[in-house]
């Protein structure tokens, strides 16, 4: 499969572009089997280009990593997508399909994710483009939901994009401000550990603080 959609509405800032967020071909022996290293994958992304071309497209933009595993960028170069803007791992690239069409950019993050101080604050956005994504948002919201009124949740549809321009964050789960991975996708236990350990510190430093001004 491969996913594709104007730049205009995508996490990278653009113009008269279409961008690709996913491309994937089943590479696992069980189920259908390892279709990967057959040609499907440049199959998929010359008809998603020809598509865009007719759409009147003046280029095609996707991103990749710039380590040898899933979605690489390498892969899309050999494809003839140029460098067009880096961002640590993340490269993003295109290939223009006439004189005149414009170079793509990442959109940075705009703003810090804000906390309570009373209460531990779990924030997720979510774009929907990924499954794996997704998941760790399912995982993130149940988890949170097992403290009760001691942890406040907070999430935010990206896929609006006025939404995802105000904060310049497409996916992601901050505990308190501060973001976790989320690559590999993380298990519901270990997210549930990662908002305990917070919880607990908050109780520890909210006691303190009571006893400071008991003294």
């Amino acid at each position: 499969m491969i996913q594709y959609l104007p730049v205009e509405e995508s996490v990278i800032d653009g113009k008269g572009l279409y961008f690709i967020p996913c491309i994937w071909v089943h590479g696992n022996k069980n189920g259908i089997g390892d279709f990967q290293g057959k040609g499907l994958g440049t199959a998929l992304l010359k008809a998603a280009e020809n598509d865009a071309k007719n759409m009147g497209a003046k280029g095609m933009a996707a991103w990749g990593l710039r380590l040898p595993f899933w979605m690489k960028a390498s892969w899309f170069k050999k494809h003839g997508y140029q460098e067009a803007d880096k961002d640590f791992l993340k490269l993003l690239v295109w290939k223009p399909f006439s004189d005149d069409a414009s170079q793509p950019h990442w959109i940075h993050p705009r703003k810090k994710v804000q906390k309570i101080s009373e209460k531990v604050t779990v924030t997720a956005f979510i774009y929907g483009w990924c499954p794996a994504q997704n998941i760790v948002f399912e995982r993130d919201k149940r988890a949170s939901m097992e403290f009760g009124d001691k942890v406040v949740f907070t999430s935010l549809d990206t896929s609006d994009r006025e939404v995802f321009l105000e904060s310049g964050i497409s996916d992601g789960i901050f505990i308190d401000g501060e973001q976790i991975s989320t690559g590999p996708p993380l298990s519901y236990d270990k997210i549930l550990k990662k908002i305990a350990k917070k919880v607990k510190k908050k109780k520890t430093v909210i006691k303190d603080k009571s006893s400071s001004k008991k003294n």
